[in-house]
Protein backbone atom coordinates (compact mmCIF):
# COMPACT_ATOMS: atom_id res chain seq x y z
CA UNK A 1 0.00 0.00 0.00
CA UNK A 2 1.28 3.54 -0.97
CA UNK A 3 1.38 5.58 2.08
CA UNK A 4 -0.60 8.65 2.01
CA UNK A 5 -1.14 11.69 4.81
CA UNK A 6 -4.92 11.02 5.52
CA UNK A 7 -6.74 13.78 7.10
CA UNK A 8 -8.98 13.84 9.77
CA UNK A 9 -12.02 14.22 7.98
CA UNK A 10 -11.11 12.02 5.30
CA UNK A 11 -11.49 8.73 7.50
CA UNK A 12 -14.17 7.06 6.29
CA UNK A 13 -12.01 6.87 2.97
CA UNK A 14 -9.58 6.24 4.67
CA UNK A 15 -11.57 2.77 5.60
CA UNK A 16 -12.50 1.97 2.12
CA UNK A 17 -9.73 2.51 0.73
CA UNK A 18 -7.55 -0.02 3.13
CA UNK A 19 -10.92 -2.30 2.12
CA UNK A 20 -9.47 -2.08 -1.77
CA UNK A 21 -6.07 -2.98 -0.71
CA UNK A 22 -6.39 -5.56 1.03
CA UNK A 23 -8.65 -7.15 -2.10
CA UNK A 24 -5.96 -6.23 -4.19
CA UNK A 25 -3.83 -7.87 -2.15
CA UNK A 26 -5.41 -11.31 -2.72
CA UNK A 27 -6.02 -10.98 -6.66
CA UNK A 28 -2.08 -10.58 -6.99
CA UNK A 29 -1.69 -13.79 -6.03
CA UNK A 30 -3.83 -15.36 -8.73
CA UNK A 31 -6.71 -15.12 -10.28
CA UNK A 32 -9.69 -13.14 -7.75
CA UNK A 33 -13.42 -13.29 -7.38
CA UNK A 34 -12.90 -9.74 -5.91
CA UNK A 35 -13.38 -7.89 -8.92
CA UNK A 36 -16.89 -6.50 -9.12
CA UNK A 37 -16.10 -6.21 -5.22
CA UNK A 38 -13.53 -3.38 -6.12
CA UNK A 39 -14.69 -2.02 -8.19
CA UNK A 40 -18.10 -1.01 -6.19
CA UNK A 41 -15.93 -0.07 -3.41
CA UNK A 42 -13.70 2.47 -5.72
CA UNK A 43 -16.85 4.13 -6.89
CA UNK A 44 -17.65 4.51 -3.57
CA UNK A 45 -14.86 5.68 -2.55
CA UNK A 46 -14.54 8.32 -4.98
CA UNK A 47 -18.47 9.61 -4.66
CA UNK A 48 -17.64 9.71 -0.71
CA UNK A 49 -14.53 11.71 -1.56
CA UNK A 50 -16.32 14.08 -4.00
CA UNK A 51 -18.90 14.45 -1.27
CA UNK A 52 -16.74 15.64 1.50
CA UNK A 53 -14.83 17.62 -0.86
CA UNK A 54 -17.47 19.83 -1.52
CA UNK A 55 -18.63 20.65 1.34
CA UNK A 56 -15.35 21.65 3.38
CA UNK A 57 -15.15 24.31 6.06
CA UNK A 58 -12.50 27.11 5.87
CA UNK A 59 -10.80 24.64 8.75
CA UNK A 60 -10.68 22.55 6.62
CA UNK A 61 -9.34 24.12 2.82
CA UNK A 62 -6.35 25.03 5.26
CA UNK A 63 -5.76 21.64 6.16
CA UNK A 64 -5.41 20.98 2.18
CA UNK A 65 -3.55 23.59 1.60
CA UNK A 66 -0.97 22.32 4.18
CA UNK A 67 -0.88 18.89 3.21
CA UNK A 68 2.76 17.67 3.08
CA UNK A 69 1.62 16.04 0.03
CA UNK A 70 0.30 18.98 -1.95
CA UNK A 71 2.85 20.13 -5.25
CA UNK A 72 5.13 22.95 -4.20
CA UNK A 73 6.42 25.43 -6.37
CA UNK A 74 9.37 23.22 -7.82
CA UNK A 75 6.72 20.14 -8.68
CA UNK A 76 5.01 23.01 -10.68
CA UNK A 77 8.00 24.85 -12.44
CA UNK A 78 9.60 21.25 -13.08
CA UNK A 79 6.02 20.17 -15.12
CA UNK A 80 4.93 23.57 -16.59
CA UNK A 81 7.78 24.58 -17.64
CA UNK A 82 10.95 23.45 -19.97
CA UNK A 83 14.17 24.02 -19.60
CA UNK A 84 14.31 25.90 -15.90
CA UNK A 85 17.73 27.15 -14.59
CA UNK A 86 17.72 28.05 -11.26
CA UNK A 87 19.33 31.65 -10.02
CA UNK A 88 20.77 32.20 -6.81
CA UNK A 89 21.45 34.53 -4.28
CA UNK A 90 20.71 38.41 -3.37
CA UNK A 91 24.26 39.62 -4.40
CA UNK A 92 23.94 41.54 -0.75
CA UNK A 93 24.36 38.99 1.95
CA UNK A 94 23.89 35.22 0.90
CA UNK A 95 21.29 32.94 -0.52
CA UNK A 96 18.11 31.48 0.85
CA UNK A 97 16.74 28.54 -0.31
CA UNK A 98 12.77 29.27 0.85
CA UNK A 99 12.37 30.67 -2.28
CA UNK A 100 13.66 29.23 -5.30
CA UNK A 101 13.44 31.16 -9.40
CA UNK A 102 14.94 31.15 -12.58
CA UNK A 103 15.19 31.53 -16.25
CA UNK A 104 12.42 28.73 -17.95
CA UNK A 105 10.17 28.66 -20.73
CA UNK A 106 6.45 28.06 -21.28
CA UNK A 107 5.40 26.52 -24.17
CA UNK A 108 8.94 27.76 -25.86
CA UNK A 109 8.71 31.47 -24.94
CA UNK A 110 11.03 32.73 -22.82
CA UNK A 111 9.84 33.37 -19.06
CA UNK A 112 10.88 33.67 -15.38
CA UNK A 113 9.46 32.10 -12.87
CA UNK A 114 9.96 32.27 -8.62
CA UNK A 115 7.98 31.09 -5.64
CA UNK A 116 8.25 29.92 -1.97
CA UNK A 117 9.58 26.31 -1.91
CA UNK A 118 8.80 24.27 1.24
CA UNK A 119 10.85 20.76 2.08
CA UNK A 120 9.59 17.21 2.42
CA UNK A 121 11.36 15.51 4.58
CA UNK A 122 12.89 16.72 8.18
CA UNK A 123 16.08 17.80 6.24
CA UNK A 124 14.79 19.90 3.44
CA UNK A 125 12.40 21.57 5.53
CA UNK A 126 15.01 22.66 7.76
CA UNK A 127 16.69 23.86 4.78
CA UNK A 128 13.86 25.83 3.09
CA UNK A 129 12.88 27.28 7.01
CA UNK A 130 9.44 25.54 6.65
CA UNK A 131 9.46 28.44 3.24
CA UNK A 132 9.21 31.31 5.05
CA UNK A 133 11.86 33.61 3.60
CA UNK A 134 14.24 35.47 5.30
CA UNK A 135 14.88 39.54 3.51
CA UNK A 136 17.77 38.05 1.57
CA UNK A 137 15.25 35.87 -0.02
CA UNK A 138 12.87 38.52 -1.21
CA UNK A 139 15.37 40.72 -2.66
CA UNK A 140 16.68 37.71 -4.53
CA UNK A 141 13.30 37.61 -6.01
CA UNK A 142 13.26 41.59 -6.79
CA UNK A 143 16.86 40.68 -8.21
CA UNK A 144 15.49 38.04 -10.67
CA UNK A 145 12.27 40.29 -11.47
CA UNK A 146 14.24 43.36 -12.41
CA UNK A 147 16.41 40.55 -14.72
CA UNK A 148 13.13 39.70 -16.24
CA UNK A 149 12.45 43.00 -16.85
CA UNK A 150 15.44 43.94 -18.58
CA UNK A 151 15.03 41.50 -21.07
CA UNK A 152 11.39 41.61 -21.10
CA UNK A 153 10.63 38.27 -19.85
CA UNK A 154 6.73 37.47 -18.04
CA UNK A 155 7.14 36.83 -14.74
CA UNK A 156 5.07 33.74 -13.11
CA UNK A 157 5.29 33.63 -9.19
CA UNK A 158 4.01 30.77 -7.10
CA UNK A 159 3.17 31.33 -3.13
CA UNK A 160 3.19 28.99 -0.35
CA UNK A 161 3.97 30.35 2.58
CA UNK A 162 2.88 30.23 6.38
CA UNK A 163 4.27 33.98 6.22
CA UNK A 164 8.19 35.79 5.92
CA UNK A 165 10.30 34.62 9.17
CA UNK A 166 9.63 36.27 11.82
CA UNK A 167 13.28 35.83 13.58
CA UNK A 168 15.11 38.41 14.87
CA UNK A 169 18.19 38.24 12.08
CA UNK A 170 15.40 38.37 9.54
CA UNK A 171 14.40 41.43 11.46
CA UNK A 172 17.73 43.13 12.01
CA UNK A 173 18.24 42.76 8.15
CA UNK A 174 15.03 44.72 7.15
CA UNK A 175 12.03 41.82 6.53
CA UNK A 176 9.93 44.61 6.18
CA UNK A 177 11.93 46.95 4.01
CA UNK A 178 12.51 43.73 1.71
CA UNK A 179 8.90 43.40 1.39
CA UNK A 180 8.07 46.60 1.13
CA UNK A 181 10.46 47.68 -1.56
CA UNK A 182 9.16 44.44 -3.36
CA UNK A 183 5.80 45.44 -3.01
CA UNK A 184 7.10 48.86 -4.60
CA UNK A 185 8.98 47.25 -7.19
CA UNK A 186 6.39 44.91 -8.57
CA UNK A 187 3.98 47.49 -8.84
CA UNK A 188 6.11 49.29 -11.39
CA UNK A 189 7.32 46.34 -13.54
CA UNK A 190 6.96 46.98 -16.93
CA UNK A 191 6.39 43.22 -18.04
CA UNK A 192 3.35 40.92 -17.05
CA UNK A 193 3.23 39.47 -13.64
CA UNK A 194 1.24 36.00 -12.87
CA UNK A 195 0.62 35.01 -9.35
CA UNK A 196 -0.62 31.42 -8.55
CA UNK A 197 -1.51 30.64 -4.83
CA UNK A 198 -0.59 27.19 -4.90
CA UNK A 199 -0.69 26.26 -1.11
CA UNK A 200 -0.80 28.63 1.63
CA UNK A 201 -0.92 32.48 1.28
CA UNK A 202 -0.22 34.07 4.41
CA UNK A 203 0.28 37.58 5.05
CA UNK A 204 2.84 39.88 3.92
CA UNK A 205 5.42 37.04 3.56
CA UNK A 206 3.04 36.07 0.62
CA UNK A 207 2.16 39.18 -1.04
CA UNK A 208 6.06 39.97 -1.49
CA UNK A 209 5.64 38.38 -5.06
CA UNK A 210 2.00 38.94 -4.83
CA UNK A 211 1.48 42.18 -6.54
CA UNK A 212 0.59 41.01 -10.39
CA UNK A 213 -1.69 41.54 -13.15
CA UNK A 214 -3.31 38.10 -12.71
CA UNK A 215 -3.86 36.75 -9.48
CA UNK A 216 -4.51 32.87 -9.60
CA UNK A 217 -5.31 30.60 -6.64
CA UNK A 218 -5.74 27.03 -6.86
CA UNK A 219 -9.00 25.56 -5.36
CA UNK A 220 -7.95 24.22 -2.20
CA UNK A 221 -5.09 26.82 -0.83
CA UNK A 222 -5.72 29.51 1.58
CA UNK A 223 -4.89 33.50 1.27
CA UNK A 224 -4.86 35.96 4.18
CA UNK A 225 -3.38 38.62 6.36
CA UNK A 226 -2.75 35.98 8.96
CA UNK A 227 -3.30 32.32 10.06
CA UNK A 228 -6.07 31.50 11.46
CA UNK A 229 -4.46 30.09 14.52
CA UNK A 230 -2.38 33.58 14.76
CA UNK A 231 -5.68 35.03 14.56
CA UNK A 232 -7.65 33.46 16.86
CA UNK A 233 -4.57 33.89 19.16
CA UNK A 234 -4.77 37.49 19.15
CA UNK A 235 -8.45 38.21 19.64
CA UNK A 236 -9.54 35.55 21.74
CA UNK A 237 -6.27 34.21 23.40
CA UNK A 238 -7.17 31.22 22.46
CA UNK A 239 -5.56 29.01 19.16
CA UNK A 240 -8.41 26.67 19.64
CA UNK A 241 -10.83 28.82 18.21
CA UNK A 242 -9.00 28.86 14.44
CA UNK A 243 -12.10 27.09 13.26
CA UNK A 244 -14.21 30.64 14.14
CA UNK A 245 -11.20 32.41 12.55
CA UNK A 246 -10.85 30.45 9.53
CA UNK A 247 -14.70 31.45 9.20
CA UNK A 248 -14.45 35.11 9.63
CA UNK A 249 -10.96 35.51 7.95
CA UNK A 250 -12.14 34.55 4.58
CA UNK A 251 -9.30 32.96 3.25
CA UNK A 252 -11.11 30.24 0.79
CA UNK A 253 -10.33 30.52 -3.33
CA UNK A 254 -14.34 31.29 -3.86
CA UNK A 255 -14.81 33.61 -1.15
CA UNK A 256 -11.89 35.74 -2.27
CA UNK A 257 -13.01 35.70 -5.91
CA UNK A 258 -16.47 37.25 -4.98
CA UNK A 259 -14.32 39.92 -3.47
CA UNK A 260 -12.20 40.59 -6.34
CA UNK A 261 -8.78 39.44 -4.12
CA UNK A 262 -7.97 37.21 -6.89
CA UNK A 263 -9.10 36.53 -10.50
CA UNK A 264 -9.39 33.32 -11.13
CA UNK A 265 -9.25 29.82 -9.21
CA UNK A 266 -7.99 27.10 -11.05
CA UNK A 267 -9.73 23.83 -10.40
CA UNK A 268 -8.25 20.91 -8.43
CA UNK A 269 -8.63 17.19 -8.83
CA UNK A 270 -11.47 15.33 -6.49
CA UNK A 271 -9.51 15.05 -2.92
CA UNK A 272 -7.09 18.03 -4.18
CA UNK A 273 -3.89 18.43 -5.89
CA UNK A 274 -1.77 15.59 -3.37
CA UNK A 275 -4.18 13.10 -5.30
CA UNK A 276 -3.65 13.14 -8.81
CA UNK A 277 -0.79 16.01 -9.47
CA UNK A 278 -0.80 15.39 -13.05
CA UNK A 279 -4.01 16.96 -13.22
CA UNK A 280 -3.24 19.64 -11.14
CA UNK A 281 -0.33 20.68 -12.97
CA UNK A 282 -2.42 20.63 -16.66
CA UNK A 283 -5.16 22.53 -15.38
CA UNK A 284 -2.58 25.09 -13.91
CA UNK A 285 -0.33 25.37 -17.06
CA UNK A 286 -3.64 26.24 -19.12
CA UNK A 287 -4.64 29.14 -16.75
CA UNK A 288 -1.65 30.24 -17.10
CA UNK A 289 -1.25 30.24 -20.63
CA UNK A 290 -4.83 31.92 -20.89
CA UNK A 291 -3.73 34.91 -18.36
CA UNK A 292 -0.65 35.51 -20.43
CA UNK A 293 -1.85 35.64 -23.23
CA UNK A 294 -4.85 38.12 -22.11
CA UNK A 295 -2.03 40.13 -20.99
CA UNK A 296 0.30 40.18 -23.99
CA UNK A 297 -1.14 42.63 -26.42
CA UNK A 298 -0.90 45.24 -23.32
CA UNK A 299 1.59 48.40 -23.66
CA UNK A 300 4.06 48.80 -20.82
CA UNK A 301 2.25 52.26 -19.59
CA UNK A 302 -0.96 49.74 -20.12
CA UNK A 303 -0.02 47.31 -18.00
CA UNK A 304 0.75 49.62 -15.26
CA UNK A 305 -1.62 51.43 -15.31
CA UNK A 306 -4.21 48.66 -15.15
CA UNK A 307 -2.05 47.06 -12.21
CA UNK A 308 -2.23 50.16 -10.15
CA UNK A 309 -6.52 50.30 -10.92
CA UNK A 310 -6.59 46.75 -10.28
CA UNK A 311 -5.23 47.18 -6.46
CA UNK A 312 -6.73 50.08 -5.81
CA UNK A 313 -10.01 48.91 -6.20
CA UNK A 314 -9.87 46.44 -3.66
CA UNK A 315 -11.84 46.86 -0.36
CA UNK A 316 -14.94 48.98 0.18
CA UNK A 317 -14.47 52.21 2.10
CA UNK A 318 -16.75 55.30 2.91
CA UNK A 319 -16.58 59.22 3.26
CA UNK A 320 -17.80 60.24 6.87
CA UNK A 321 -20.60 62.79 6.77
CA UNK A 322 -19.47 66.34 6.74
CA UNK A 323 -21.61 68.74 8.62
Amino acid sequence: MVYRHWLEFEKPVEEIEKKIEELKAFQSEGPSRHADEIAKLEKKAKNLLKDIYSRLTPSQVTQVARHPDRPYTLDYIQNIFEDFMELHGDRCFKDDPAIVGGIARLEGAPVLVLGQQKGRNTKDKVLRNFGMPHPEGYRKALRLMELAERFRRPIFTFIDTPGAYPGIGAEERGQSEAIATNLMAMSRLKVPIVTTVIGEGGSGGALAIGVADRVLMMEFSTYSVISPEGCAAILWKDGTKADLAAKALKIEAEELLKMGVVDKVVKEPVGGAHREPDAAYKNLKSALISSLKELSPLGQEDLIEARYKKFRGMGVFSEPKRY
